[in-house]
This record gives structure tokens, C-alpha cells and sequence, in this order.
């Protein structure tokens, strides 16, 4: 079943990875990405645009949006690292829905916390999405009694803890996306991923 799943390209996560790049260098090459003002009249998530202006495309836009080279850079090595094992794990369909859902489900939920803090921010990332797919990989790993491809429990565990953390001790990060996409992340692992039967087993030949 490994090497099944090793032959199995990811295109849908390599497309992810291609889509963010291809709208940082436009958003690059017309603007800034560091400029907030810009960023946000380029779809960036804020909040009472969505709430009040009615522009829930922000909720799916801002997934694709970064704010400088190396949030995107530490974003798509994660999403590259790890998201091929989640797409051969779901398979290509549920994997391409599954990280839409993180990320819109993520931006959902930091919009209702951070407007309960009676903050207004100006958010964009993959994050919330890749949160999610280390929630959905975690949930994976531990139904195959920790290990899926050549992921542990402990590493996952390991990414978790360190991305938190550095999410915590650093400014300007969007903490609640990052929470929220884990656990969305779980939940829809728990809801779409099937732990695959073993081979020569009597229901495999029916």
C-alpha cells in the first residue's frame, strides 16, 4: 500500500502551490504585497468589508494572498513537504475540497474571534488551509496506529507545536485562523479520510 500511494502524483496540491505563486508575482509586479491598503483592494480577508460590504469572495480569495516573500515562502515549503501525503491519503477530489473548507472555515472562525476581540485586521495566507492539512494528516496518522507514508505521530506533533509557537511569539500572525484550520482540519479528516483495507483481504476481490 506505500508504494501505491508513492506512485500516485499530487497534481491538485502542486496546482495549490503554482496558483499562490502566480498571484504573489502579479500582486508583485502591480503593487506591493507588504502594502496592507493594497493588499486589501486585492482581495485580502477584513473583516467589515465582509460582514457589512457583503465581499465573502474574501473569505476564498485571501487563502491565495501573502503579505511578502517570506510568508510564502515558509507557507508553500509546508504545503509542499506535506501536503502531497494528505492528497494521496484522500485522494485528488477530496483533497482539492478538503483545503478549500480549511481555509474558508479557517477565515470564518478568526473573523468571528477577532470581531469579538473588537479587532480589525487585515488577514491573508495559506495558513489556515496548511493548519488544516496537518490537522487532517494528524487524524490520518493516528488511525494508522501512527505512522501514514514516512509521517509519525511525533512529527506531526513536533510541526504542530513549533507553528504554534511561532505563531504566538511573533506579531502581525493571525493565531485564531491557525487554531481554527487545525481543527477543521481534524474534523474533516475525521469525515473524509478512509483508512485503506489490506491487501488480500476477501472483500478486496468482490
Amino acid at each position: 500500500m506505500e508504494d501505491l500511494y508513492r506512485r500516485k502524483k499530487a497534481f491538485v496540491n502542486m496546482g495549490f502551490i503554482i496558483l499562490n505563486v502566480i498571484y504573489f508575482l502579479y500582486l508583485e509586479m502591480t503593487g506591493s504585497t507588504e502594502n496592507t491598503q493594497f493588499m486589501v483592494s486585492h482581495g485580502a480577508m477584513y473583516a467589515p468589508l465582509v460582514v457589512e460590504g457583503g465581499e465573502y469572495y474574501r473569505l476564498f480569495t485571501s487563502i491565495f494572498m501573502h503579505f511578502g516573500i517570506n510568508h510564502i515562502m515558509n507557507n508553500m515549503l509546508i504545503l509542499f513537504i506535506l501536503g502531497d501525503n494528505l492528497e494521496r491519503a484522500l485522494g485528488h477530489v477530496k483533497y482539492f475540497f478538503f483545503y478549500l473548507i480549511c481555509g474558508v472555515g479557517a477565515n470564518i472562525i478568526s473573523m468571528i474571534v477577532n470581531l469579538g476581540d473588537y479587532r480589525l485586521i487585515v488577514s491573508a495566507g495559506a495558513s489556515g488551509a496548511i493548519f488544516g492539512v496537518i490537522g487532517g494528516l494528524l487524524y490520518a496518522v493516528v488511525v494508522n496506529r501512527g505512522r501514514l507514508e514516512d509521517l509519525s505521530t511525533r512529527q506531526l506533533v513536533v510541526v504542530i507545536v513549533c507553528s504554534l509557537y511561532f505563531g504566538f511569539s511573533s506579531t502581525g500572525v493571525d493565531n485564531a485562523a491557525h487554531i481554527a484550520g487545525l481543527f477543521v482540519g481534524i474534523l474533516m479528516g475525521i469525515v473524509l479520510y478512509r483508512k485503506p483495507k489490506r491487501p488480500g483481504r476477501m472483500e478486496n476481490w468482490e
